[in-house]
């Protein structure tokens, strides 16, 4: 029980950061300039994103957001027909359902806009923002409980047919 009050309270901290460091870049940076924060590593640069991941279907803003309703609702049935099973699966839904709360309220606040502020210097990669780091670490653990539920499915298969292949010798005199 405790892992899955953590969950949440994990989830709720990454959505108030994630307001909380939009709210604050956006009244003390200017948009569209880079500031060094970590050399090398990770800058600031202050966008507003009108599209979804890497900028794709940009002014889309009824799309965008429509696609953001349906991937939570279908979250939210996951969550409320597996999720109290399996602690992994619930982790991974809360900070997805996080993140895209987090990148809601800016598309309905901001007239469709997302900030996004975060900017890694060691690749080229789009700027994000905390929300998008829910989503994706969600993301991560929810492919992360599928392997490991094909990986567990496929290893009761294999015992089921060796006990089968065990009780048919068995049955024929051969064991």
């Amino acid at each position: 029980m405790v892992s899955y009050i953590f969950a949440v309270i994990t989830a709720a901290v990454f959505l108030v950061a994630d307001q909380f460091t939009k709210y604050y870049i956006s009244n003390n940076f200017t948009e569209n300039v880079s500031y060094e924060f970590l050399p090398g590593i990770l800058g600031i640069t202050y966008i507003n994103n009108t599209g979804g991941a890497w900028g794709m279907f940009r002014d889309q803003t009824w799309l965008l957001l429509s696609v953001t309703i349906v991937i939570m609702l279908v979250c939210i049935a996951l969550l409320l027909k597996y999720g109290l099973k399996n602690k992994l699966m619930f982790w991974a839904i809360n900070l997805i359902l996080s993140g895209g709360v987090g990148n809601l309220i800016d598309r309905v606040a901001r007239e469709g806009h997302v900030r996004d502020f975060l900017d890694l210097r060691f690749m080229d990669y789009p700027v994000f923002n905390i929300a998008d780091c829910a989503v994706v670490i969600g993301a991560g653990l929810l492919i992360l409980y599928f392997v490991i539920d094909i990986l567990k499915e496929n290893k009761e298969k294999r015992m089921l047919k060796l006990e089968q292949t065990i009780q048919e010798n068995s049955d024929n005199g051969k064991i």
